[in-house]
């Protein structure tokens, strides 16, 4: 799992039948406390978080889980958003994302 920045949407004409109400998301990893890239950007399935461009949000990139978190054994997907990000705390310091 990482933190990242919703930067773009994805729009395909031909999608795996599993993905046809999925939304695609353009997400970039994040260090959570500077918001500085840290990679990057690649596609995220919106697992139905309500996510979008200038979210922070967390992602799985693992596939068994990823299909877990859609509920569907047969889609050919390793990562999706699992998550809206409001504050982080680390090493006691706090941040939160508006």
């Amino acid at each position: 799992m990482f933190i990242a920045e919703v930067v773009g949407n994805v729009w395909g004409q031909y999608k795996h039948k599993s993905l046809d109400s999925k939304r695609l998301l353009l997400v970039r990893p994040i260090d959570p406390m500077t918001e500085k890239p840290t990679g990057e950007a690649m596609m995220a399935v919106e697992g139905g978080v309500g996510a979008g461009p200038g979210s922070i949000v967390l992602v799985i990139d693992e596939g068994t889980g990823a299909r877990q978190i859609l509920n569907d054994k047969a889609a050919p997907v390793r990562t999706v958003v699992c998550g809206i990000i409001d504050r982080v705390c680390m090493n006691g310091k706090e941040k939160g994302y508006d």
